[in-house]
């Protein structure tokens, strides 16, 4: 019984750090350098579980065939997408991608055979447009594909703080 005892708060501790990782909040890694400049290869992220409420250009966590791709949102559902001399137009109208440095080729939705994102999809694409794989190849990202958001980064510790 002394030893049930004795090892309860480090049971209980280990049981706390599980359920936080199963469903609040989990270290994750940047795989290549699709996100750059923005994120770097290596680069170990927050991943929040919990956080669904994706809005655009939200960094997202995909879970794509048992791979996790890190991806930024670009169209949200229902909303009409193009690209034309590297400018981003939803809905017909331009939106400025502050984050962006690089140049995009051209693209519309009629790419994919379709006018509009579908409900309960979104569409993603690295920051390094010329060295991503993203909506462009795969298609739209179901909701129920993204993992959670990642905003917040741990390492390397020059990177540590929320991404802008």
């Amino acid at each position: 019984m002394k030893i049930i005892k004795d090892l309860l708060p480090y049971i209980l501790i280990i049981a706390f750090v599980v359920l936080i990782r199963t469903f609040i909040i989990t270290p994750v890694k940047v795989d290549g350098i699709s996100m750059f400049p923005t994120l770097s290869d290596g680069q170990v992220l927050l991943l929040k579980k919990f956080d669904k409420s994706i809005e655009r250009f939200d960094i997202i966590v995909i879970d794509y065939d048992g791979t996790k791709l890190i991806k930024r949102v670009i169209g949200l559902p229902g909303e009409r997408l193009s690209i034309e001399d590297n400018n981003l137009y939803i809905n017909g109208e331009l939106v400025d991608e502050e984050f962006l440095d690089t140049t995009t080729t051209d693209f519309d939705l009629s790419t994919l055979n379709f006018d509009f994102i579908p409900n309960n999809y979104y569409f993603v694409m690295g920051d390094n447009r010329n060295n991503s794989v993203d909506s462009r190849v795969i298609g739209f990202i179901s909701i129920d594909d993204i993992m959670g958001t990642a905003d917040f980064s741990i390492f390397p510790f020059n990177t540590f703080g929320k991404i802008d």
